[in-house]
């Protein structure tokens, strides 16, 4: 990525396809009666993003590891609810619908097929490697994702912005510090610590008790950060509540935990790979050959010509 300063797309590749798979009707099936919802909903998903947004590099950041141990081990309760299966060695299985986890691996195949960077790196969720592609970047970032984590890094002085879908992807929530502030009370630097005093049952962060996303709103605000609202709880002269500073105090060995949990990492070691936007398929013959086992006709057909226009 030297030298790059084009616009970047990074795709929350699970989220979205998750997101086709419950959009798109399991009656769309392959030749043989297997179902690629997931497939061809992702293909016209990133179809419809590239002709909208005309990004200039595109990657697909996939989750090498969901659940990374170093975040269980600070955090035991990280994603707990949605393991399917523990792994002595490796990462635990998740729990994914029956006639998704098939889709996977073809939606793998026909990404490489097309030429479409993917990246995933081992012990480190696709949120981690978002977030460090949008450290190097030198240019504008368009993170596309239906996960409101990735707000953390919202940056207008970058240009940095999360596009949220709100209906598939036509209807895109442009997610910049403004939105954020005007929803959430804080912007994109503060919008983790905002995510960890407040929780999140999805992701089995228990939060503090009895703080929700208003009054951690209201805690940053009057104090800035976590650093400034940890100090409040020391400092008797603080405008907190004395139930605040109980809760925040009782709080205090999930607060030393949860902002590395919760933050996600922009140093994760990249692989070597081109971004650049594919204009031609980097495979033709193994995506004919994907394209006829699984029948993905038009979706693939139209997510050709626009990459190639």
């Amino acid at each position: 990525m030297r030298g790059v300063t084009g616009r970047l797309m990074l795709l929350d590749t699970a989220s979205l396809y998750f997101r086709a798979y419950f959009g798109v009707p399991d009656s769309v099936r392959a030749p043989d009666g297997t179902p690629v919802n997931a497939v061809r909903g992702l293909l016209d998903f990133i179809d419809r993003l590239v002709r909208d947004h005309r990004p200039d590099q595109l990657v697909a950041c996939m989750d090498a590891d969901w659940r990374p141990q170093w975040r269980v081990e600070l955090i035991p309760s990280y994603k707990a609810h949605r393991v399917a299966e523990e792994h002595a060695v490796g990462p635990d299985e998740e729990e994914v619908p029956d006639t998704l986890s098939p889709q996977v691996p073809v939606i793998e195949a026909v990404l490489d097929a097309v030429g479409i960077a993917r990246v995933g790196v081992a012990g480190y969720e696709a949120d981690d490697v978002i977030g460090t592609f949008t450290a190097l970047a030198k240019g504008p970032v368009d993170i596309v994702t239906g996960d409101r984590d990735l707000y953390q890094l919202v940056d207008d002085a970058r240009g940095v912005r999360v596009l949220y879908p709100l209906k598939g992807v036509g209807t895109l929530q442009h997610t910049d510090e403004a939105v954020l502030r005007e929803k959430y009370g804080v912007g994109g630097s503060g919008y983790a610590d905002l995510a960890l005093l407040r929780g999140d049952p999805s992701d089995g962060l228990p939060g503090v008790p009895g703080v929700g996303e208003k009054t951690a709103a209201k805690l940053l605000a009057e104090f800035g950060d976590l650093a400034g609202i940890l100090a409040a709880v020391e400092d008797r002269r603080s405008r907190l509540t004395p139930t605040q500073r109980r809760r925040l105090g009782e709080a205090r060995p999930y607060l030393a935990v949860a902002p590395k949990v919760v933050r996600v990492a922009d140093d994760v070691p990249l692989p070597d790979v081109s971004t650049a936007l594919p204009r031609a398929s980097r495979d033709p013959a193994a995506l004919e050959a994907l394209a006829a086992r699984w029948g993905l006709g038009g979706s693939l057909e139209r997510l050709l010509t626009t990459l190639s226009t």
